[in-house]
């Protein structure tokens, strides 16, 4: 077994920090066993480079080695992408085909933002799991596979499997053993050594000097909080590389490549904080049930003026009336004043009666319209807004990134899958 620094050495990992030398060094002590591995951490910290050392450390690496991103794969083909399928199982299948845990027989198999999987998906892949066996989408007959199985995701599992989007036993499958990458912020003597070896590369990709970094320069980038972490440190390195004539970069420069927080990203949300569909589902109810009680409130306040109009204003209050005030001003009868409110209303009505140019008379029917329009209108307004809010943040992350989905989808915080749907959906 080779060193942890000829594989750093090897598979071109930079960086000298405790936490991710252990991961490394785990994923070497794990690669001649079959125990299936799964590779935590954020996106862009490098969690594709864990598989390609436990496979090439391992008696498989002679075998097939196939990388596949669970979360670009739409979810009606990716049982037909990893199984197979037999011909006229669904509309198109030609032809029968192998899947991806039939062509790796006897190799490694590494499933990337396995968190996307669907749930049925992750039935199937606890039975290979579980005894090497699988169907072929449309096919009765069992076949066995001998593969091992790297999974990775940057999706708090814990969570999602409360919210019952992941299932539990699965994950305890993948994760016989876990290795976790920490993300750049909390590799802060790794930063400047990144940004020299992007730098160096670029320099001899486009044929122009190596950057370099003043002091405050270096502890801007040593310091910045790199959401995007790696591949973030990467793009800016490129563009610098690019569009900055001067090699010398001192901090101002630098500045103008690095987004302030929360101005040109999206927030981002602590998992603990994040609010599931039911609570939100209670919360509009909630909000629904007040908009109602509003309306009911101000239809009963309308009838009670139309009576103090009709028969005077001397007359004694209705029973009804009272309990009306009473909901409206409160229980204690001396925090309001019965002839102060029969006034009140009496001049809104007289307001209410005065000519008013273009203005249809509303009759008693109108008032009784429908009881959900006005809760139908503030959803539909409020809808809209979001939809073009999202739309916008969508155009300003591909523009940022040049285009690249994978990056806008990052830099977004959802799946490159959920991207291209929204794409579609809005013709961007």
């Amino acid at each position: 077994m080779e060193s942890v620094q000829a594989v750093k050495q090897r598979f071109e990992l930079i960086g000298n920090d405790p936490a991710f030398n252990r991961a490394v060094e785990k994923a070497l002590q794990v690669a001649p066993t079959d125990i299936s591995v799964l590779v935590t951490g954020e996106s862009g910290v490098g969690k594709e480079s864990i598989p390609r050392i436990i496979h090439s450390q391992s008696f498989r690496k002679h075998a097939k080695y196939i990388a596949v991103n669970c979360g670009a794969i739409p979810d009606g083909t990716i049982d037909s992408e990893l199984f197979g399928h037999e011909k006229g199982a669904f509309t198109g299948a030609t032809q029968t085909r192998s899947g991806y845990f039939e062509v790796a027989d006897g190799g490694t198999i590494f499933l990337d933002e396995v968190g996307e999987l669907p749930l049925p998906t992750q039935v199937r892949l606890l039975r290979v799991l579980e005894n090497g066996e699988f169907l072929k989408v449309g096919s009765s007959q069992t076949q066995k596979t001998d593969v091992r199985i790297v999974a990775a995701t940057n999706v708090n599992m814990f969570q999602a499997i409360e919210d019952g989007k992941f299932r539990e036993d699965l994950y305890y499958r993948l994760s016989t053993v876990e290795i976790e990458l920490p993300p750049l912020r909390d590799r802060k003597g790794d930063i400047h050594l990144l940004f020299r070896k992007f730098a160096s590369d670029f320099a001899n990709k486009y044929k122009m000097p190596t950057l370099r970094l003043d002091e405050q320069a270096v502890g801007l980038l040593t310091n910045y909080r790199w959401s995007g972490n790696i591949r973030q440190l990467r793009n800016i390195a490129e563009q610098i590389s690019v569009l900055e004539k001067d090699r010398d970069i001192d901090a101002r420069t630098l500045q103008n490549y690095l987004p302030d927080a929360g101005k040109n990203l999206p927030a981002v949300i602590n998992s603990s904080s994040k609010k599931s569909d039911s609570e939100f589902a209670n919360e509009r109810e909630i909000l629904y049930k007040v908009l109602f009680d509003m309306k009911n409130d101000l239809n009963d306040l309308k009838k009670l003026t139309n009576e103090l109009m009709t028969n005077g204003v001397d007359q004694d209050v209705p029973e009804q009336n009272k309990q009306l005030i009473n909901r409206l001003y409160g229980e204690d009868e001396n925090s309001y004043d019965y002839e102060e409110v029969i006034d009140q209303a009496y001049e809104v009505s007289q307001e209410d009666t005065l000519p008013k140019p273009a203005t249809p008379v509303h009759s008693e029917v109108e008032t009784t319209t429908d009881r959900y329009d006005f809760a139908q209108e503030i959803e539909e307004e409020e809808s809209l807004s979001l939809v073009d809010k999202e739309i916008e943040l969508i155009k300003k992350s591909l523009a940022r990134h040049q285009g690249k989905r994978k990056a806008a989808a990052d830099d977004l915080g959802i799946s490159e899958r959920t991207l291209y749907r929204k794409i579609k959906q809005y013709d961007l």
